[in-house]
């Protein structure tokens, strides 16, 4: 552990105990979540960002539709500035309506966004056509909103990390025995064993994941994202030559100090492009993006293995449920 982390050490029994008496509200039937007309998928995760949710959502919405199904996606919005229940439109703005609800819209599929996850699908149901199918974006712990599947995505760290505040966790591992679903990395499906040792049964989908880049030479990359690490890494190995990189926190809001910055780097380094994620990108200005022109938005791809095999799964988790 770091010191900040043993600093706040004693305040995880606090934490531990509130999440507890929450799902044991929830567990016992002492509170009754909402229920929507339509059938809600949760995609949600244990830790504090990082794991991956929003690929998930996108990839999963694409099978859906290809399938037959009116799909709309539920989420929080957050770090927007609109306390709004609203559709997001894909022309607006992250101000508006978060990132990675803008960025899951502009994949053109209908966004819904507000606090009240029950009101915004209260939303989609008046304008969206039956029968549909909500995705509830980060849901896992949003337990207001009765759902008729979590899906779980998990990252190879949740298994060394500690409840807030002291580590990432949202929750413990045990909390994955209430999860349907549970999604690793190809290069992390090793994990399974160890869950099923846990006695966690759920069935565990494989994702692949990719970054899909225009051929760049000697470039910047940047980034605001939980593990900017992983960024860099992928942009390596699929051959980008990196002059350098510069991580910032995740859902930095960009300043203009932060674009002459950037700009400053690619001088010192000679470098001739700028690179950075597609949540990024949709976080940055028009005018921004014309700066630190020629930028390239990289785009993460995600596949799962035997996806025919998943939707027909996934179908009959819906009907038991």
């Amino acid at each position: 552990m770091s010191r900040a982390q043993l600093l706040l050490s004693p305040l995880v029994p606090l934490y531990a105990t509130g999440v507890s008496a929450k799902n044991l509200a929830y567990d016992r039937g002492w509170i009754a979540p909402k229920r929507l007309e339509s059938p809600v998928v949760s995609v949600g995760n244990l830790s504090v960002g990082g794991a991956g949710k929003t690929p998930v959502v996108i990839r999963l919405a694409q099978l859906l539709r290809e399938a037959g199904h009116s799909i709309d996606v539920l989420s929080r919005g957050y770090g927007r500035k609109s306390d709004e229940i609203a559709q997001v439109d894909p022309e607006g703005s992250a101000t508006q309506f978060g990132d990675e609800p803008l960025l899951i819209a502009r994949c053109g599929v209908p966004v819904f966004v507000g606090a009240d996850r029950f009101a915004a699908g209260l939303l989609a149901e008046r304008t969206q056509p039956p029968p549909g199918i909500h995705l509830l974006d980060d849901g896992f712990q949003h337990r207001r909103l009765s759902r008729d599947l979590d899906i779980v995505v998990l990252h190879a760290s949740d298994f060394e990390q500690h409840l807030l505040p002291a580590g990432r966790l949202r929750e413990p591992l045990s909390a994955l025995h209430r999860a349907g679903v549970l999604v690793l990395r190809a290069e992390d499906r090793a994990i399974e064993t160890e869950l099923r040792r846990c006695n966690i049964t759920a069935p565990v989908w494989i994702q692949s994941r990719r970054i899909a880049i225009e051929p760049t030479s000697r470039a910047i990359a940047f980034c605001a994202i939980a593990r900017p690490r992983e960024f860099f890494s992928a942009l390596k190995a699929q051959g980008v030559d990196l002059a350098a990189s510069s991580a910032f926190r995740d859902h930095h809001a960009w300043s203009e100090s932060d674009i002459n910055a950037l700009l400053a780097l690619r001088a010192r380094h000679r470098a001739e492009s700028f690179i950075t994620t597609e949540k990024d990108f949709v976080r940055l200005a028009p005018a921004q993006r014309d700066d630190l022109a020629p930028l390239q938005a990289a785009r993460l791809e995600v596949r799962f293995e035997d996806e025919t095999a998943i939707l027909a799964q996934l179908a009959r988790l819906l009907m038991r449920k």
